[in-house]
């Protein structure tokens, strides 16, 4: 190692960055804007360590997040762990555990970095902040609504224009293939065709005139909220679908009488990033903006794969219903936003009057000029020209007389 090699400590691995002045502080300025207006509507703060047991990390809706892992071994426990990927089954697990007594709805807020093994092709970043508010407790169309527009409300907050929300019905598709009882290969070729929204690959993928009425209504669902919401209607989709469709429009109806400009869309047959939701979902994007500023949606919190005690037996379940009723899991909704996109999309004005101020000065004496709204960057050793120095410390002002000047 040598003096040449000396660039290379800045080297960081591919998805890792420094985020530097002023960037770090537009960031943290608008992560306390959002829990800010979280907090607004009673959502209370809870703090998740970063790393924690993988059974509980990656058990019940956190097992789609396992391949994003990082693992290691706890030198104290002789234990695996894992570094939390994602902060909601972080927050799930709290309220089935810690919080399980408390009352319903139970509304917690959050806010931290994640880390993944690897980022996608929308999202290359391995670490960045969330922020985000889960709704415990309650499975209701209100409930749904209210995430949304919690969502929407703290994102113009920070001053995000152009806001546009997409629903989406990511077990729709699975219910379906349930019903019609389609092979594993027919649903990985329809699969395929749905993502890439192509109708023609949809009919060739299906062998039956009603599958192929069915999907291809579907993906002529996709697009502005009341149209789509009108096609899905029409589809003689089965009871279970139509149970979904019928909750995604009742959701759609209660966030535009709550919010008539928002942008709304939906998509009924998209689940990409969605793997663990379990109903109506959503993602949040601004039209000048590459990227998602945020997603959520309807899941169950906690562990349904666990076998729980009842009277005096030790029992597995599976159903839904009957894993509620003994409290091992219950119906959840909530929001994710991605922080280094809400903050690149915000409008967030940092106080910018930077105040050079001489060596010799008194501590005491700099609260003045704080207190007139100057962050004070106080000389260490005597300059000669105070302006100068000023300027080559990236300061606005300094001083002449004891008062401020402009650089």
């Amino acid at each position: 190692m040598n003096a040449a090699d000396t660039p290379h400590r800045g080297l960081l691995p591919a998805g890792l960055s420094d985020m530097l002045p002023p960037e770090a502080a537009r960031e943290a300025r608008a992560m306390e804007l959002v829990m800010g207006r979280l907090a607004a509507h009673g959502y209370q703060r809870v703090k998740p360590p970063l790393v924690e047991f993988e059974e509980s990390l990656l058990g019940g809706p956190g097992a789609a997040l396992s391949k994003d892992t990082f693992r290691l071994m706890d030198p104290v426990s002789q234990r695996m762990m894992g570094v939390r990927p994602d902060m909601t089954v972080q927050v799930a697990r709290i309220a089935v555990t810690r919080l399980k007594d408390a009352a319903r709805p139970l509304r917690l807020s959050y806010a931290g970095n994640v880390i993944r093994v690897r980022g996608s092709q929308l999202r290359p970043e391995r670490q960045f902040a969330q922020v985000g508010a889960e709704l415990i407790g309650p499975d209701s169309a209100e409930a749904d609504a209210e995430t949304v527009l919690l969502a929407v409300e703290a994102l113009r907050a920070v001053g995000v224009a152009n806001l546009s929300v997409d629903l989406n019905l990511p077990t729709l598709v699975t219910a379906l293939c349930r019903v019609l009882a389609l092979p594993g290969a027919v649903i990985a070729r329809l699969r395929r065709a749905l993502e890439r929204k192509d109708e023609d690959a949809v009919r060739r993928a299906l062998e039956t005139r009603t599958a192929t009425d069915l999907f291809v209504g579907l993906l002529r669902c996709v697009g502005q909220a009341e149209p789509g919401i009108a096609t899905l209607k029409a589809l003689d989709l089965p009871a279970e679908a139509r149970s979904e469709a019928e909750r995604l429009a009742l959701a759609v109806s209660l966030v535009r009488a709550a919010a008539p400009d928002l942008r709304l869309t939906v998509d009924p047959v998209e689940y990409r990033g969605l793997e663990y939701q379990t109903g109506v979902s959503f993602t949040f994007y601004a039209l000048d903006t590459r990227g998602e500023l945020g997603r959520g949606g309807r899941y169950r919190a906690g562990y349904p794969e666990d076998q729980v005690t009842a009277d005096s037996a030790v029992v597995s379940l599976t159903a839904a219903d009957d894993l509620e009723s003994i409290g091992c899991t219950e119906p959840a909704t909530g929001f994710t936003l991605f922080m280094d996109t809400v903050s690149g999309a915000a409008r967030i004005e940092l106080a910018g009057k930077r105040l050079y101020v001489p060596c010799g000065i008194a501590w005491a004496d700099l609260a003045q000029w704080q207190q007139d709204g100057f962050l004070t960057v106080r000389g260490l050793e005597p300059a000669t020209d105070a302006a100068a120095e000023a300027r080559r410390l990236d300061c606005t002002h300094f001083l002449i007389d004891g008062r401020p000047v402009t650089v």
